[in-house]
């Protein structure tokens, strides 16, 4: 193949397509290398190869077909054998059950990770990745992992690919730059980035160390949620969604490493070509950002008492329950809290859900003591969790209770999961 090199996509001039979730969207980097009419040709242009990545199954119904083509220097099929990596990654876990975790119902708190100089233990994103609880199996295809990651080197002659599952990536601390199979997505804190299950992707840290915590899904992709009474309109905005355009190189690269998750363990294979190499692209089922968390539109209570924390669900996992999911990602940003003779941090309570919750900066409303960025907790289904004793007092003494105030310099989310949790 004899193309131009692509064009240069420096950190802060990344272009990206809006509407990047769940709809249709083509991108090349070579202009006339996608195909014309079909999808798979006797001859590519530009001498490519064409593949498919599927998301579902052949057969899902149509409004719920994720596939995209990818069109690739040289095909992704040419790498040698996988084997278990070495040494292996014990911190990882794909199978909750009684031999490989313990269940508790008491509520747990985590500190922020503290980060490694990289003279001292050098860790990219994969060795820096490390699973906190979960529960289902990767294996069963059902199920969830919570991870969190600290990272202080970029990826370097290798690729990560996840088999098991979405990884929906909340970074803390330090920017992420990560390379995928259909180009680049810069992702600073206040962002997040969805990898949908199978692509490759690489993680460079601009900024050095750099942690955050993953959120993962077996057997199920995210998606908006639907708004009921809420109308058209609200929460997250399908056009905030934004996915790369294409990327490439195509330089020989022996030795190069894939990286490959299954069934919660590592395999490696190696080949001697970047599987960054596609030229072009057409699909709805690629990698994709929030571009910025601020443009979720919050809804709140006008009058009295205080809205279920549903209603700041971002992205939802849907299970084939209506009205269940299998993990909702929440979050408590900025925003006007106007109720009157209302408490109006949450509330006390107990739900069959389980959440675990991540604070990116600020201080979290129901938690003014020992909850920092950076941190964590865990409050298992049916267990009771709510406001701290210093929030609660302060609340109840306001002179102040029923005029409107702003909350801001905050922002933290909930991974809400309906299954009982197993602590890694």
């Amino acid at each position: 193949m004899a193309t131009p090199p692509p064009p240069p996509q420096e950190e802060g001039r990344l272009r990206y397509m809006s509407g990047g979730l769940g709809n249709s969207l083509s991108s090349e980097a070579v202009a006339g290398s996608l195909p014309r009419g079909q999808n798979s040709p006797l001859l590519c242009p530009l001498g490519l190869y064409a593949e498919q990545l599927s998301g579902t199954p052949f057969t899902a119904p149509r409004a719920r077909n994720l596939r995209t083509w990818l069109y690739r220097i040289k095909p992704s099929v040419t790498h040698e054998p996988f084997h278990p990596r070495h040494p292996p990654h014990r911190r990882l876990i794909g199978e909750f059950d009684r031999t490989t975790t313990l269940a508790t119902p008491t509520q747990l708190r985590w500190r922020p990770t503290d980060l490694v100089p990289r003279e001292e233990a050098p860790l990219d994103f994969v060795d820096g990745l490390y699973t906190v609880c979960g529960a289902g199996s990767s294996f069963l295809r059902h199920g969830y992992a919570i991870h969190m990651y600290a990272a202080n080197k970029s990826m370097d002659g290798c690729a990560f690919c996840n088999a098991d599952g979405d990884f929906l990536i909340v970074p803390q601390q330090g920017r992420l730059l990560i390379t995928t199979e259909c180009g680049k997505l810069l992702v600073p804190p206040g962002e997040i980035v969805v990898i949908p299950q199978g692509f490759r992707f690489a993680v460079d840290l601009p900024d050095g160390p750099s942690r955050g915590y993953v959120s993962e899904i077996f057997g199920t992709h995210f998606q908006l949620p639907d708004l009921g009474p809420i109308g058209a309109n609200g929460l997250a905005s399908a056009r905030d969604f934004l996915s790369p355009t294409a990327w490439f190189e195509q330089d020989h690269r022996p030795g190069y490493t894939i990286v490959q998750k299954y069934g919660g363990e590592l395999f490696t294979a190696t080949q001697d070509f970047s599987p960054f190499n596609v030229v072009a692209w057409h699909g709805n089922y690629v990698p994709y950002k929030v571009y910025d968390l601020s443009k979720f539109c919050p809804f709140n209570t006008v009058l009295f008492d205080h809205a279920d924390p549903s209603i700041n669900t971002v992205l939802t996992a849907p299970t084939d329950k209506p009205g269940v999911a299998l993990l909702d990602f929440v979050i408590f940003p900025p925003r006007w809290l106007v109720a009157e003779n209302t408490f109006r941090p949450p509330y006390y309570h107990r739900n069959c859900m389980s959440e675990f919750m991540g604070l990116i900066y600020g201080i979290y409303e129901a938690k003014a003591d020992g909850f920092l960025p950076g941190g964590a907790s865990l409050h298992s289904c049916m267990t009771p969790h709510g406001p701290d004793t210093k929030t609660y007092e302060a609340t109840i003494s306001r002179s102040d209770a029923n005029e409107p105030s702003r909350l801001s310099g905050t922002l933290a989310f909930i991974s809400s999961e309906r299954s009982k949790e197993r602590e890694e």
